[in-house]
């Protein structure tokens, strides 16, 4: 028969199974008989964890994303989550390797993610996969991200809010791209920023029709 919606307003997700469980081991067996309240789609309802990761795989784009963390940048959190929407190969952490995740709402838990101890460390991950590496920051000489064409195949690099790349990220980089503004703040948000640039790429380079 299929799930059944909670009736009280304040519940996310769906009951119980009503009916027959299916015959499915992807499907988690705790999940079928307490319900899943969790922040999924609703085609991956019931689904263990693990097989929700192994789906995705299946289709996930062919960009990383990454953004220094020497600071304990609070946007790493909403970056992660970004990348998980847009289904981005890997989110790379460079430097500490402790980030704040509320901000993530429990996406790390479907998503890659990497750390690496400093910048020479993600530019010798992106050499040996042959990824070009796309820093993106505000700086004299950056193509504008808009008229841009973004790598198929690349590293999305992000500084962190304030201080934005180090130079060591922005020696790194294949190039360097901008967000155009036209008001009067100095930058926009890491986190903002990181979806923008992000849903650039899919607009570049991703199937739509396979978008939910």
């Amino acid at each position: 028969m299929g799930p059944t919606e909670w009736t009280a307003r304040e519940e996310v997700g769906v009951g119980p199974w009503s009916g027959e469980w299916p015959a499915d081991d992807r499907y988690d067996p705790d999940l079928l008989a307490g319900g899943d309240r969790r922040n999924v789609m609703d085609a991956y309802r019931y689904w263990r964890r693990e097989a929700i990761v192994a789906d995705v795989d299946r289709r996930r784009h062919p960009f990383h994303v990454a953004i220094e963390n020497f600071q304990h940048d609070h946007n790493i959190g909403t970056v992660v989550r970004t990348a998980n929407a847009f289904a981005a190969a890997a989110v790379h952490i460079v430097g500490r390797r402790r980030w704040n995740r509320r901000g993530a709402m429990v996406t790390d838990r479907y998503q890659h993610l990497e750390h690496h101890p400093d910048v020479a460390s993600l530019a010798k991950f992106a050499t040996e996969r042959g990824l070009s590496i796309v820093a993106v920051d505000n700086t004299p000489g950056a193509q504008p991200v808009e008229t841009a064409v973004l790598p198929r195949e690349c590293v999305l690099l992000f500084g962190q809010e304030g201080p934005g790349l180090s130079e060591e990220a922005q020696a790194s980089a294949s190039f360097v791209v901008s967000i155009a503004q036209f008001g009067t703040t100095r930058s926009i948000n890491a986190g903002v920023a990181a979806g923008i640039v992000m849903h650039t790429w899919i607009r570049h380079h991703a199937d739509l029709s396979s978008a939910w």
